[in-house]
């Protein structure tokens, strides 16, 4: 599965994982993809050092890129703590009855939260791209559109390619002006912040409103028919996120969670303000329909709703509260349903990009049988 974007890159096939796990994303890169280890968690720089560490130690000398979250608007003097004074008390207490009706526990007594909104700060992102600079990384992808300026100079000067996510054409069109190099077109479909404009009609539309740039497909891509589908579109690969959540190398820390991925159908997404305040993909729970619920207080703009519920999440995680228990996944989840490494999980979409490439010889008249 050779583009033009892959052989640039090194890579055997034009397929992009997306994922929070060091272990995937060295796996997907060993496999001849293009591994991408998230970054937002690494709220500290040693923490993001030692992981990259280990995939430099893991990757065999494949390449591996970095996507991180950073606004490309700095907002100046505002702290956390300036935002934590700006949520109302009733959706505080919203959210203590909520998990008093399902006996969520505690956490342990000094046992930090999790995933944080600082995670999604400039001055945290670019704590984490002055670590990642000291590595070898060949792409550095942004979930918030186009970098900074002076990020993008920075990655072109160490010859790192600079890929943003779009969901529209208007937004793909910013990005090119902005000087990326990779657009990821990202369907409705699509596990975690996500637009209205699905796959099928977004991807061509970006292709053209960017041309020559290359453009990655994303959402709800998981087959290897799909993945034809999108070269056919116009697209130099494909960005997959959600199909890696129930790989072997996971660190999921949930069986309980695992389970309800396995056992989801594409229709148990719902695209949900609950986790930060911006529409994003993930599964159903009785979590987000209580956000959802008209009687509720309703979710508060991003980064309000983020910082309002992460020490609920946690808490729901922590204890595996599962009417409760959800992430971020993509409507491919009704294909997930069985526990695979991420090797098995290449050689299948490759095996079946290629069948999905014969049949389409055969119907043009180009069958080589």
């Amino acid at each position: 599965m050779q583009t033009e974007l892959s052989k640039k890159l090194g890579v055997e096939h034009a397929l992009f994982g997306f994922t929070p796990f060091p272990a995937v994303a060295a796996a997907i890169s060993r496999a001849g993809g293009f591994g991408v280890l998230g970054a937002v968690r690494y709220t500290a720089p040693d923490d993001l050092k030692r992981d990259l560490d280990w995939i430099e130690a893991h990757v065999d000398g494949m390449p591996y890129g970095l996507d991180v979250v950073m606004p490309a608007k700095k907002v100046e003097g505002v702290t956390e703590a300036d935002v934590e004074a700006m949520i109302p008390e009733g959706h505080r207490q919203y959210v203590k009855d909520t998990l008093a009706k399902y006996g969520v526990p505690e956490l342990a007594e000094g046992e930090a939260s999790g995933w944080r909104i600082t995670g999604w700060m400039e001055q945290v992102a670019r704590n984490q791209l002055d670590v990642a600079f000291d590595y070898p990384i060949k792409l550095l992808a942004n979930a918030l559109g186009s970098p900074p300026a002076d990020v993008i100079a920075r990655a072109h000067e160490q010859n790192v390619l600079v890929a943003a996510l779009a969901g529209s054409a208007r937004h793909a069109r910013k990005h090119a002006e902005a000087g990326i190099d990779i657009v990821v077109a990202q369907g409705y479909e699509a596990g975690g912040h996500t637009g209205d404009i699905a796959s099928m009609v977004l991807t061509p539309e970006v292709v053209e409103a960017v041309d020559p740039l290359p453009v990655l497909a994303a959402g709800g891509i998981g087959s290897g028919q799909q993945m034809a589908a999108a070269l056919t579109l116009g697209a130099q690969g494909v960005w997959l996120g959600s199909i890696w959540l129930t790989v072997t190398e996971a660190d999921m820390h949930s069986r309980a969670l695992t389970r309800k991925l396995l056992a989801a159908g594409s229709g148990d997404t719902v695209r949900s303000r609950a986790l930060t305040g911006k529409p994003a993909r993930q599964l159903r729970t009785e979590w987000t329909d209580a956000w959802d619920d008209p009687n509720g207080p309703g979710t508060l703009p991003m980064p309000l709703q983020g910082l309002l519920v992460a020490d609920a999440v946690s808490r729901i995680q922590r204890h595996e509260v599962e009417p409760l228990l959800g992430t971020p996944v993509g409507q491919i989840v009704g294909r997930m349903n069985s526990e695979r490494g991420v090797q098995e999980v290449v050689d299948d979409l490759t095996r079946d990009f290629e069948k999905a490439v014969d049949r389409l010889n055969r119907i043009a008249g180009r069958s080589h049988e």
